[in-house]
């Protein structure tokens, strides 16, 4: 099975940048579609950014457009997610996932139903 591995989180003041990287063992991540998701605190997890798996389909949620840029480096088995501008209310716990172009194009990108593989979770603070 896909284990997924996020990294890059941490305290970061507000209008600062992270990069947020998701890798994988057990697995290439070139065959997946990899969403990334947030959580923040007394809030349901929710679809921030997804790309398909030859990077060149690009989804963003409303809130991070213009700010999050998804891209993937194959050759690395890697997904990041940069994340410019930052603001108090992007503070919450990201999450990637993936699974198939199919099952995830084929729904809405946005459901966690639709992944079947989930990192465990990397924490992003936006605060001054």
């Amino acid at each position: 099975q896909l284990q997924l591995v996020e990294s890059g989180g941490g305290l970061v003041q507000p209008g600062g940048s992270l990069v947020l990287s998701c890798t994988a063992a057990g697995g290439a991540l070139e065959h997946y579609a990899i969403g990334w998701f947030r959580q923040a605190p007394g809030r349901d997890r929710e679809g921030v950014s997804c790309i398909n798996s030859s990077g060149h389909r690009k989804n963003y949620a409303d809130s991070v457009k213009g700010r999050f840029t998804i891209f993937r480096d194959n050759a690395k088995n890697t997904v990041y997610l940069q994340m410019n501008s930052l603001a108090p209310e992007d503070t919450g716990v990201y999450y990637c996932a993936a699974d198939t172009d199919q099952a995830v194009y084929g729904g809405q990108w946005t459901e966690l139903v639709v992944y079947e593989n989930w990192g465990q979770g990397t924490r992003v603070t936006v605060s001054s």
